[in-house]
């Protein structure tokens, strides 16, 4: 049984935007989260990378990051994670390199094979309108170590070349993934590896044996490194935290992916849905941890029983503020988080 000392609890930010708010209010929200994740004793602020979603204000990662990083004091704050078929893996090195250099020792480089957008989005990304193709997936990460550690072989076409600046350190490295061909890349390179089991949780056990049977020691990781991506809501009561869950299923399932705010819990109750879209939110809700904090905790410490891993990067949406940091403070007090 895992110890609750032994639990480390992190924070995945995507900076929802609320029916009837602002961008700037969301990632003045991010901020201001992120400071009480810090104080609260959480260990990682990772903030995703979304494009083309209004109910989404984190389009960049590398520049959120540098802006937590410099108001917030011992959380290690990071990318959950950047969308790599996007961008070339020298600038992305160029990006984080630089940040660890202005934080060190405190900067997370998460990467992920999705788009983080529709196809269409895709594409106008790519600076020849073609995105990569994911095969380079692979050739991809080993370019982003090669230039973030200066370790290329001598006959590599990269080799001297390095992604300035020169910090005490390089970035945590960790791939995110919410199937085995993300694990098994992980495994194959040494890299840290987080299974977003609220985005897949049916793959999460062939994820986990994947990485940890083909984990091959590495610079970064002598041993294999687990964390699991997990949506939970905690409130005061059980009811309370379902009645709020409501925001975020009906977001998903409104048509407001792309084209509206997160929902009050009224709007999305009051939703005409389909026989299919009431079909999809059972299964949302199967996939979603939500209760008071006892039950959260319960049900946090039998997942991480089940898949051996015992850091939860929690993602928690709700129409309002208040609600979402209280959860996070709920979540802190449950695992009796060592605060700053």
């Amino acid at each position: 049984m895992l110890g609750v000392q032994q639990v480390s609890l992190s924070v995945l930010d995507q900076s929802p935007v609320r029916s009837g708010g602002t961008a700037q209010e969301a990632v003045q929200e991010s901020l201001l989260l992120a400071q009480a994740a810090d104080r609260l004793g959480y260990t990682r602020y990772w903030v995703a990378e979304h494009h083309n979603m209004t109910g989404l204000a984190s389009t960049a990662p590398e520049v959120l990051i540098g802006h937590i990083a410099a108001n917030t004091k011992g959380i290690r704050v990071g990318s959950g994670g950047v969308m790599l078929s996007h961008y070339s893996p020298l600038k992305v090195a160029e990006s984080f390199n630089l940040l660890a250099t202005l934080y060190p020792g405190r900067i997370d480089l998460g990467v992920g094979r999705a788009p983080g957008s529709d196809a269409r989005t895709a594409r106008a990304l790519a600076p020849s309108g073609n995105p990569s193709n994911l095969q380079n997936f692979p050739e991809h990460l080993m370019n982003l170590y090669g230039f973030l550690s200066g370790d290329f072989p001598k006959e590599h076409r990269f080799h001297g070349i390095r992604a300035q600046p020169l910090g005490e350190t390089i970035p945590d490295l960790w791939i995110l993934g919410s199937s085995d061909v993300g694990a098994e890349y992980a495994a194959e390179l040494g890299w840290n590896f987080c299974h977003a089991y609220f985005i897949n949780p049916h793959s999460a056990r062939s994820s986990f044996d994947a990485y940890r049977k083909l984990f091959s020691p590495s610079p970064v990781s002598n041993t294999p490194r687990t964390s699991i991506g997990v949506s939970v809501l905690c409130a005061e009561t059980h009811e309370e935290a379902e009645r709020l869950s409501w925001s975020r299923w009906g977001w998903r399932l409104m048509g407001r992916v792309s084209s509206g705010g997160i929902p009050t819990v009224e709007e999305a109750q009051a939703f005409d849905y389909s026989d299919a879209e009431l079909e999809a939110l059972e299964e949302m809700k199967g996939r979603s941890i939500y209760g008071d904090p006892a039950e959260v905790k319960a049900q946090l410490l039998e997942i991480g029983e089940e898949y051996g891993t015992n850091e939860f990067v929690i993602v928690t949406i709700t129409h309002d503020f208040e609600s979402r940091l209280r959860s996070y403070e709920l979540l802190a007090e449950a695992f009796s988080l060592k605060a700053r």
